[in-house]
């Protein structure tokens, strides 16, 4: 799946400051890509729009050459069930359900049942370490392990775009360099367009493209 922006420009409400200034960009597929810049020029924001989460204020996110950005809910929430993975900044996972439903949340929005993907999901929770939590509670595991579970159900239906915000920032180097390499792995060996959000210079040192915000 190609991702791309095309004039975009953001501003919220009640005046403030408008971001991006007609950005276009073409997202590399089958690479990573980051987004960096000083805090307040809206990395977090772009990620939300590629994902379909924000509308721009003007231009367009298009994927395959479609413009999406402004599709109806309906639209854009199956696109992002079938076809977007989400690793949000505090993994954001549902503190009443055990880990191993989390990870598998994404299979289930996307039309899968529980019985079909949890074979995949016990893999992925394995392969991180994780495979003895799975069910535990998000309150029972560190920050740490709360952030390789988000990437687990990021990981969990193989989309075609991921999108990462801060992937390591509260990792130490060994968990940051196993995120990293999902990611790496994600893109140079499934052909996932990633895109992180990130100011760490461990990520930067390992992307095919950089913008500065």
């Amino acid at each position: 799946m190609t991702l791309a922006v095309q004039q975009l420009r953001f501003a919220y409400p009640r005046g403030g400051e408008e971001l991006f200034s007609g950005l276009s960009h073409d997202f590399a597929t089958g690479a990573l890509t980051a987004i960096t810049g000083p805090s307040g020029r809206g990395k977090s924001t772009l990620l939300y729009m590629l994902g379909l989460l924000l509308t721009p204020t003007e231009g367009h996110v298009l994927l395959d050459g479609t413009p999406v950005s402004a599709a109806s809910d309906r639209v854009r929430a199956e696109l992002r069930a079938r076809r977007i993975g989400f690793v949000f900044q505090d993994s954001e996972l549902d503190p009443t359900r055990k880990v191993i439903d989390s990870v598998l949340e994404p299979a289930l929005y996307a039309g899968w049942s529980r019985a079909e993907r949890l074979a995949d999901a016990r893999d992925l929770l394995t392969a991180f370490g994780l495979g003895n939590r799975a069910e535990h509670r998000p309150g029972q595991v560190s920050g740490g392990q709360a952030q390789r579970l988000a990437v687990c159900r990021a990981l969990l239906n193989r989309p075609s775009v991921m999108l990462a915000d801060e992937p390591t920032g509260n990792l130490d180097h060994g968990n940051a360099t196993l995120v990293l390499d999902a990611l790496v792995e994600a893109a140079h060996a499934r052909g996932s367009t990633v895109v992180i959000a990130t100011h760490d210079p461990f990520v930067l040192s390992r992307v095919d493209e950089v913008i500065d915000l």
